[in-house]
């Protein structure tokens, strides 16, 4: 649904509107998740399928030819396979490496911030402001995020808490779009990778052209948790039937990157 100024402001009267000449709000199909529970929850259920978790590290894969032949790990070990799925989010670039593939998916660090205001905003959605920052409640509070500048957003920077990004980019949008969030107080923050497909930012998909057993899942750019389960039975036909059979979702595959045709979005919170 649209929302004008107006209509935007009698829905959500502590939004600051005056810059505003638009709005969409989701009425139905929107929401969120508990990320951790639903990885949970589908490792739970595959495993009570028969599928066998290892914990182990990888260090290299063996490639004869065009085929991946096993995959050896730290303790020396080599695990056989048929088929290999590179789903190894932000270090998907360094197991595509070792099969001699480059793939442009780099991880870059973001960070979530929790917060607490007085004089909370009440039926508050998802809200993704023109800044590119988002906020959402959270238990009793709140969580919100944004980028960094695109000089700042670097490969492989260590899970740290950026504070001077909040202080300097989070925090003001923040309080610029509700007046509430300029007394906010932080009560936690975390680190984490985005499996950035620096190509466009869209999920790559499929096997190798060259290296056919070599299969991709990545470079969701942040997106992934939402494909997962559509990416997971694509993924599940390619290896049985070798083709979909329930979504054609070969606009992702590989080959695009070569062939120079991104797969753009519009918007993409990344």
């Amino acid at each position: 649904e649209l929302l004008d100024r107006e209509a935007i402001a009698d829905r959500f009267p502590w939004l600051a509107v005056d810059d505003l000449a638009i709005g969409s709000f989701g009425r139905s199909g929107e929401g969120w998740f508990d990320g951790y529970a639903l990885v949970a929850g589908l490792r739970r259920a595959a495993r009570a399928l028969g599928a066998t978790f290892i914990a182990a590290e990888a260090v290299g894969l063996d490639r004869v030819g065009n085929r991946i032949e096993g995959v050896r790990l730290r303790d020396g070990s080599t695990l056989s396979c048929g088929t290999l799925v590179d789903a190894a989010g932000p270090w998907a670039r360094q197991v595509a490496g070792w099969a001699g593939v480059d793939l442009p998916v780099k991880g870059h660090r973001r960070t979530v911030f929790g917060f607490t205001t007085r004089d909370a905003p009440t039926d508050c959605p998802l809200v993704i402001d023109t800044t590119g920052a988002w906020f959402r409640p959270e238990g009793a509070g709140f969580i919100a995020a944004i980028s960094p500048p695109v000089d700042e957003d670097l490969d492989g920077l260590p899970l740290d808490v950026d504070h001077r990004l909040f202080e300097e980019r989070l925090w003001p949008a923040l309080a610029a779009r509700v007046p509430a969030f300029d007394a906010l107080r932080v009560t936690n923050a975390w680190a984490g990778y985005y499996e950035m497909n620096t190509f466009d930012r869209n999920a790559i998909l499929g096997p190798h052209p060259v290296v056919g057993n070599l299969l991709f899942a990545n470079g969701f750019s942040g997106h992934g948790i939402q494909h997962a389960p559509a990416v997971g039975r694509a993924l599940a036909e390619l290896i049985v039937h070798g083709r979909y059979v329930s979504l054609d979702l070969s606009v992702f595959a590989y080959d695009r990157i070569a062939a120079g045709r991104p797969v753009l979005e519009r918007n993409v919170i990344g």
